[in-house]
């Protein structure tokens, strides 16, 4: 909240930096990705749609201002900074995931929520740009690497509807479940498209989707864990 509060800009953008009460300098790459990224498991934690709106606002931003048509990757520093010799781009994972690995996982997750195909597409391209890198030296592609896992092996949009949504995401947490995506609605309000006209009567019912084709809908974690596991 205090991000959003404080660094967040009406023009979509994102501040780098507060210090006594003044927020300042023109976020770079990295900071749009890791926000993004923990908006996106905010979103996942508490159902709260909010979470996807300011992690879209700030995407499309990144987009405008980072990002490279030619290359199909993004720049470190925005459109909107001063002109340097050379805008680099950061690839390659460290210690610290590169910004364009993390950029490309957010596009991918938010291009499922909201089935966004340009998100998806670019996404791709990304991690296509990359394959040399996982041929050449694989630790530096670790980050893009959990990419690739979600697109060679099935990546599951878990979608729960119902009253008792949060307990059974909560419930769904007692497992490690690397290849799933949580989305939920609890008072059948939700504008997602995964979500829409998924509450039965009163039944808290589990949605397991691959690539927005779903399975027949179950009412327990056990059988949603099946459908999950027999793929």
């Amino acid at each position: 909240k205090f991000i959003v509060k404080k660094q967040l800009r009406k023009d979509g953008g994102l501040n780098h930096s507060y210090k006594k009460g003044r927020s300042t300098i023109n976020a770079y790459l990295e900071d749009y990705a890791f926000i993004i990224d923990a908006f996106l498991k905010l979103y996942e934690a508490t159902f709260d749609v909010r979470w996807l709106k300011e992690a879209d606002t700030l995407m499309a931003y990144s987009i405008e201002h980072f990002f490279d048509d030619d290359s199909g990757m993004f720049f470190f520093t925005s459109d909107e900074d001063p002109a340097l010799i050379a805008r680099k781009m950061e690839v390659s994972d460290n210690v610290i995931p590169a910004s364009n690995s993390s950029m490309a996982k957010g596009l991918q997750q938010l291009g499922l929520l909201l089935e966004n195909e340009e998100y998806l597409k670019i996404s791709t391209q990304m991690l296509s740009n990359m394959q040399e890198s996982f041929n050449s030296y694989l630790p530096a592609a670790s980050n893009w690497g959990i990419l690739l896992l979600r697109k060679s092996f099935p990546y599951y949009e878990v979608a729960i509807a119902g009253k008792n949504a949060e307990k059974k995401r909560d419930n769904f947490h007692q497992h490690f479940l690397p290849n799933c995506l949580f989305l939920g609605d609890k008072d059948n309000k939700s504008t997602l498209p995964l979500l829409e006209l998924k509450c039965i009567n009163e039944q808290t019912t589990i949605y397991v989707c691959e690539n927005k084709v779903c399975q027949l809908p179950v009412t327990t974690i056990e059988k949603a864990m099946k459908q999950i596991s027999s793929h």
